[in-house]
């Protein structure tokens, strides 16, 4: 069964471009806002958006995204608001996924939570902390769900690793640009081309680079060797600092709009 995700990428790829995926909390600025947010990335021309998920202890996040998982818990946002969130991309003719931590997913349960993903039109998950070696209840969960499971791996990720990761992700592999938390970067780490081209040693699904591109010229950098490009601190950057929800949208719609930019004439 191909997702939308699936078909987003492919769409991309048959363009000869590199797909441009965009982050954002769910509840964040608000939970109404975040729905701002994700209609915005669909009018910029976005091709996919990763929903996190708000969680007390995000081991991979910098503090960018830390504050917008705080506000976001301010505001009681839990599952419910998660899926609904999801609901209302995947309507907005977004391909969408959920970044999550494993914790959530577990209290949830485990079965539950993926039917969920599926139910509210999500395409798959990105878990950041689960090893694949504990993966085996999620993996038959994504499968049963008919969703992605996405894995994230590292410049540090040895070659034999790699091979193992990778036969385990569907939809794409999410290669971290560089060993760290996310955050912007005045560049994006030298060791992502080398990633991506170890990786595609390994496996033929798309490979998405994430961590650090703030920047059309970036955009157009890391979309020059891979599928497809995640930005997230650079937007919630412009959200914390506005002085008003539509400066606030204005501004991450003028972001987008470059990016898109970006990833379009990298090649």
């Amino acid at each position: 069964m191909r997702t939308h995700l699936d078909q987003a990428l492919e769409k991309a790829k048959n363009e000869n471009r590199a797909a441009l995926i965009a982050y954002i909390p769910a509840g964040f600025p608000s939970y109404e806002g975040c729905k701002k947010v994700i209609s915005v990335f669909q009018q910029a021309g976005v091709d996919a958006v990763e929903i996190g998920f708000p969680y007390s202890d995000p081991v991979m996040d910098g503090p960018t995204i830390q504050e917008a998982a705080s506000i976001a818990l301010r505001g009681r946002t839990g599952a419910a608001q998660v899926f609904s969130t999801v609901k209302h991309a995947h309507e907005s003719g977004l391909a969408t996924l959920v970044m999550t931590y494993w914790n959530p997913i577990e209290k949830f349960g485990v079965e539950a939570f993926a039917q969920e993903i599926s139910n509210n039109g999500g395409s798959g998950v990105i878990t950041p902390d689960l090893p694949i070696e504990e993966s085996t209840q999620w993996q038959g969960a994504v499968q049963a769900s008919g969703i992605n499971s996405i894995y994230v791996v590292a410049p540090s990720t040895t070659q034999e690793r790699l091979a193992r990761v990778t036969s385990h992700c569907s939809g794409f592999v999410y290669a971290a640009s560089l060993m760290g938390v996310t955050g912007t970067r005045t560049s994006v780490a030298s060791g992502a081309q080398d990633l991506v081209s170890r990786i595609r040693k390994e496996t033929t699904i798309p490979v998405c680079v994430g961590l650090g591109v703030s920047t059309r010229e970036q955009a157009k950098s890391v979309a020059s060797y891979a599928d497809g490009v995640i930005v997230g601190s650079a937007f919630i950057k412009i959200l914390l600092e506005a002085k008003s929800e539509a400066q606030g949208l204005e501004r991450v719609e003028a972001l987008a709009r470059e990016l898109v930019l970006g990833v379009r004439e990298a090649r």
